[in-house]
Parts: structure tokens; C-alpha cells; sequence
């Protein structure tokens, strides 16, 4: 999976922060998530969703809404309309620079924002949410303790899951609009919808509103003991799978045209890298793929990707299968599997029996091969002597020379 923070505008012009998901080669679709109230787009249920969707070569982009997470803006001055309008920038942008989504996951607060945005979007084919109220007014029961206080004041400080959040009269007003469920009968959509029936936070009988207000097609999972945030990953998980095979029925590969990710031009057989962000994280770009290289958080990197090392070892493994399979394919060796495992070690020279340098270091690659088939001995010495002549470990072995050029 590859895994990059990118950033786009919204209307206001204040920079939201988002993370897009992709899987390698081409994306079937890609599908946009709105998180929930005052969370943020790495909130546990929606990292580990997106990650089961791209595992279906789904695309996802998930961002913060204004003045939440990484994105700019104040919150205090943010309400259900601005959440729409971040929706739609962000929809804007998958069309720019991607394809316009189509499919929308909205969580909680998130689930009635994707539900009025999709009006907006004719691109979306689908829509899924999960513990989302009917309407944007539901939410007004979080600020019960201050609305007095919001009377007298234009402002006041409320407490959301133990974190204080500075809220504005105009966000009650704001509220206050979206108030009905009429748009819910011209969704015009496949919509399926999560609920847990112990949900303490967003009541199961808001998804009977939702699903009561809907047509067909239209379908509701109960989430037995789930909490509203999803929090334990056996349930993140279920509504993820649930929700890939559910979207196969209205978003099928037979009817939409595979997406591939944009690369910039590069020289035919090299590779380019770019930086994600001041730390470890790289884009490595080939002629066809889009690659995400990284360091492990002990090493100070956000592990988005393999590292470097885990990159030269997968280029040799790569190469070995593939030259085994070609021989045995040539001379109709009946060769079930190959399975190759592949470590790297840097051991002290004096260490080394088989090593011609005598002081220093030497790098170790180690080579497991497992050969599946009904093979005699012969065929399998002679596959093995054939694996240690791939192009890669011909490069690896042959005196390498690298040229270092500064360009402007």
C-alpha cells in the first residue's frame, strides 16, 4: 500500500491536510471518507478501513476538516455547511489531479455530511455510513450544557470526548438548517449503512430514520456490540470487508474503467524519487508504478513503506523467482510454486570463509529457496544453479561503478 500526504485548498482558501491510500499498479475506483465529529482522518477505524479497501485496490482519501488534525483553520468558525464545502473541495481535487470519487464513507457526523454532500457529486455511485445521525441537527444534544451560556455569549468552551473544543453560536444556528431528511429520498445512490444497536454516542434509531427516508437499493449491517468509534479492530475490520464486497455489486471492475495513478515523466527504465516530507518518506516512481519507500519509526520514519535495504532485497528475490519460473517454463520443468526468502547482514570480513577482503565489513545476502513440484534431483540442483543467474545478482556480483551528478 502506499500511503501520501498531500494538501489542497478549500474555498476559504485555508490548506486541509489529507493522506491518500493507493494500492500498486491501477485503483478499481477511488473512494473519499469524512470522519467524525472533531476527530481527525488518522483516527484508528478510518486508517485501518482505508487500508482493507486499498487491499481491494480501492483508492482512499481521507483529510481533516477545517481546523481539526493538520488542517488550517479555526474550528471555532467551522459548522455543518463548511464541513459540505470541504467535502466537495476534496472531491474536486481527487477530479484534478486523480478521478472524482465514487464511493463516500462518512462516520458518524461524517455519515450525514457524505449523505448531503452526494447532491453535489453526480460522479458518486455509492455511499456508506457508519453510526451516522439522519440529520446534522442530532448533534446539538453535545452542546445542551452551554447553549444558555451561548445565548448570552457568541462563544463558549464545550468538552467532546474529554478534549475542549471552542464552539460559536453560529454553529447551532448552523445546525438548526439541516434539520429534515427529505434529501434522502432523491439519494439515487446503493447505500448501506453500520449501526451498532449499543451506540451511546449517535442512537441505532437515527439509522432507521436514515434507511425509512431512503430507497432502494439500500441496506443495513448491525454491528452487535461495537462501539461508536469502532475502537476494537475485529469490528473496523468486519464493516471494512463487509463494505468491499457489498460496493462489488454497484462498482464492479466490468463496468468501470481501471483508474492508474499519474507519474511525471521519467526516462524509460529509470526511476525517480521524491521526497513526501522532511523525514524518511520517499514517492519512487517508475515507468507504470507509483512506490512508497520509508524508514521504521525507530529509525525516525512513519514506516509508510519498505526501506531502502527492503527494496534491494526485494529487486534480487523478484528476480531470482522470475528467472527460475522463465527456465522451467522453457523446458517444461513441472515447477508447482516458488517461494524465495532473503536477508541481509553485515558481518565482520575476518568472519567470512568465503570472502576474498580481510579487514572491514562485508554485506551478507542470504537465499532461501523453496521449490514446489514434482521434481527430481537433477531439475532441482540444476533450478538452483539457474537462480543464482538472474540479471540482478549478476549486477550485484559484477564490479558496480555510480555516478553522482548535481543538476539545477
Amino acid at each position: 500500500m502506499s500511503t501520501e500526504k498531500i494538501t489542497f485548498l478549500n474555498t476559504n482558501g485555508d490548506t486541509l491536510a489529507a493522506t491518500l491510500d493507493t494500492p500498486p499498479g491501477k485503483i478499481k475506483f477511488f473512494a473519499l471518507f469524512a470522519h467524525c465529529f472533531t476527530c481527525s482522518k488518522n483516527i484508528f477505524a478510518a486508517k485501518l478501513i482505508s487500508k482493507r479497501l486499498v487491499e481491494n485496490n480501492i483508492g482512499v482519501l481521507r483529510f481533516d476538516f477545517t481546523g481539526l488534525g493538520e488542517s488550517e483553520g479555526d474550528f471555532s468558525n467551522t459548522n455543518f455547511s463548511s464541513n459540505l464545502d470541504d467535502l466537495i473541495s476534496a472531491a474536486r481535487f481527487l477530479e484534478t489531479n486523480y478521478a472524482l470519487p465514487k464511493l463516500l464513507i462518512g462516520h458518524s457526523l461524517g455519515g450525514a455530511a457524505v449523505l448531503a454532500a452526494a447532491q453535489h457529486l453526480d460522479s458518486v455511485k455509492a455511499i456508506v455510513t457508519i453510526g451516522a445521525p439522519a440529520t446534522a441537527e442530532h448533534v446539538q444534544h453535545l452542546f445542551s450544557e452551554v447553549k444558555a451560556e451561548l445565548n448570552n455569549d457568541s462563544e463558549a468552551m464545550v468538552d467532546i470526548g474529554g478534549r475542549n473544543f471552542k464552539i460559536k453560536k453560529q454553529l447551532l444556528q448552523d445546525l438548526s438548517q439541516y434539520n429534515t431528511t427529505d434529501h434522502l429520498s432523491d439519494l439515487n445512490r446503493a447505500l448501506l449503512i453500520f449501526h451498532s444497536p449499543v451506540d451511546n454516542i449517535v442512537d441505532i434509531n437515527e439509522a432507521a430514520k436514515i434507511y425509512q427516508a431512503a430507497k432502494h437499493p439500500k441496506s443495513f449491517i448491525s454491528l452487535d456490540n461495537a462501539d461508536h468509534l469502532l475502537s476494537k479492530k475485529q469490528d473496523a475490520i468486519y464493516v471494512a470487508d463487509v463494505m468491499a464486497s457489498w460496493i462489488s455489486r454497484y462498482l464492479s471492475p466490468e463496468t468501470n474503467q481501471l483508474v492508474k495513478l499519474p507519474s511525471p515523466e521519467i526516462n524509460h527504465g529509470a526511476v525517480l524519487i521524491r521526497e513526501q516530507n522532511h523525514l524518511f518518506t520517499r514517492s519512487v516512481f517508475t515507468d507504470d508504478h507509483k512506490l512508497v519507500a520509508d524508514e521504521p519509526p525507530a529509525a525516525g520514519g512513519d514506516n509508510l513503506g519498505p526501506d531502502p535495504y527492503e527494496y534491494l532485497l526485494t529487486a534480487l528475490g523478484s528476480c531470482t523467482s522470475m528467472t527460475i519460473r522463465m527456465y522451467a517454463n522453457r523446458k517444461e520443468i513441472s515447477l508447482d510454486n516458488i517461494e524465495v526468502e532473503i536477508s541481509h547482514k553485515r558481518i565482520h570480513a575476518e568472519d567470512c570463509n568465503d570472502c576474498h577482503k580481510q579487514e572491514g565489513t562485508v554485506d551478507v545476502i542470504d537465499k532461501i529457496i523453496k521449490l514446489e513440484g514434482n521434481l527430481t534431483e537433477q531439475e532441482r540442483t540444476k533450478l538452483m544453479e539457474i537462480a543464482d543467474k538472474c540479471p540482478v545478482h549478476k549486477s550485484l556480483k559484477n564490479e558496480i561503478v555510480i555516478h553522482s551528478k548535481l543538476v539545477d
